[in-house]
């Protein structure tokens, strides 16, 4: 396949390459979130390794090419929050997590991360865990999911679900990829399982505390399509990948307090159902687009026009779990997100209707730009 493929990695004839000696220098590779819910990188050379994000520049991109800048101001400043090992290129090597900033001094419009870890620095009494399921869709060179046929399609959905077999799944060696990748860098990835529709899959993030979940989320994604290149395959992110009777894409959110988990939690968790039920509309609006294909009522979701919760009911907008219904306390998982969801918008949300915004007087510009 990769004899004669023009869009596989040669990752064989890479390998050569790879082991040459880099004389001391590490190769950063800074990663962000462009205009289109999507991850772009470039790499700079630095002199020596690093130990903490405080040693690393500040760097920029033309934000015009991204969706990010008009071209007459396309400067966008990226900093660093975060720092990974390299699964890919090893050694001392690293993955830089940035924020995007604009040139006078304020977070991008497509900086989500800035605001919710705000919110959840300012409510971090309430020790808010969360914990996402991360569906997506494999598809091949014509766009269509992995392993089905083309221009048509395989059997319907039972026996695809953490499958095994032939026919059943499709596309392991990239998942099991992906988790090493993921294990390597120090994502907080807790587990994977084959989806109900075919050529679909699932890997689970957290529990993570606070703004942790939304970098963790956001760097399992950017490694996920980092590996699928080498296998010549495509992610999907879109929440009804395949129109008709197949289960859609979501982004499922596990969500939990100091107060829930605590004997008795049960009462705040029916509390926040409350508030939650009052801002149904303003969470649908970030939580994803093209999601009112999926949320129908029908293939596990609740309808997006109305709100529900219930104890093992997965056809509701938040689920609880038998076993926390049991004991008393624990967490909730809403359903509602889409797979393409913003995991800094869902989980600041969150935050924002379960216990308050932030006071418009703490809302500080940040310094410009130098």
């Amino acid at each position: 396949m990769a004899g004669t493929s023009k869009t596989v990695s040669y990752t064989e004839n890479l390998m050569k390459y790879m082991k040459l000696d880099q004389k001391g220098s590490v190769l950063a590779e800074y990663i962000w979130i462009d205009g289109s819910n999507g991850v772009r990188t470039k790499t700079k050379t630095l002199s020596a390794p690093v130990k903490s994000v405080d040693e690393l520049s500040e760097w920029n991109f033309d934000g015009s090419s991204t969706g990010q800048a008009p071209g007459d101001n396309s400067d966008v400043y990226i900093r660093p929050v975060a720092i990974y090992p390299d699964p890919f290129r090893g050694g001392d090597n690293i993955l830089v997590l940035t924020e995007t900033w604009d040139p006078d001094g304020t977070p991008n419009k497509y900086n989500y991360r800035h605001e919710a870890a705000r919110l959840m620095e300012a409510n971090a009494k309430h020790k808010f865990w969360f914990g996402l399921e991360q569906e997506y869709t494999l598809l091949d060179e014509y766009d269509w999911p992995y392993g089905w046929p083309r221009g048509g399609f395989p059997g319907p959905q039972g026996p695809y679900y953490c499958g095994v077999g032939t026919g059943k799944v499709y596309c392991r060696d990239i998942v099991e990829a992906h988790y090493k990748a993921c294990l390597y860098a120090g994502i907080m990835v807790s587990g994977i399982n084959a989806e109900v529709m075919p050529a679909q899959w699932e890997f689970q993030v957290g529990p993570c505390e606070g703004i942790q979940l939304g970098d963790h989320l956001w760097m399992a994604r950017f490694l996920l399509h980092r590996v699928a290149e080498e296998f010549g395959a495509k992610i999907s992110f879109a929440p009804k990948p395949v129109p008709g009777p197949w289960n859609g894409a979501g982004l499922h959110t596990n969500v939990s307090t100091e107060e829930m988990r605590k004997p008795g939690g049960m009462k705040h968790i029916e509390a926040a159902m409350k508030k939650l039920e009052a801002r149904h509309e303003d969470h649908i609006a970030v939580y994803g687009e093209g999601n009112r294909e999926r949320l129908t009522g029908e293939h596990e979701t609740g309808s997006i026009d109305q709100f529900s919760w219930a104890v093992a009911d997965r056809g509701t907008s938040i689920r609880i779990p038998r076993q926390c219904a049991k004991d008393g306390c624990g967490y909730f998982e809403d359903r509602r997100p889409a797979s393409n969801g913003d995991p800094y918008q869902i989980t600041g949300i969150m935050v924002e209707t379960i216990f308050g915004g932030l006071p418009d007087e703490n809302l500080k510009k940040a310094d410009p730009v130098e």
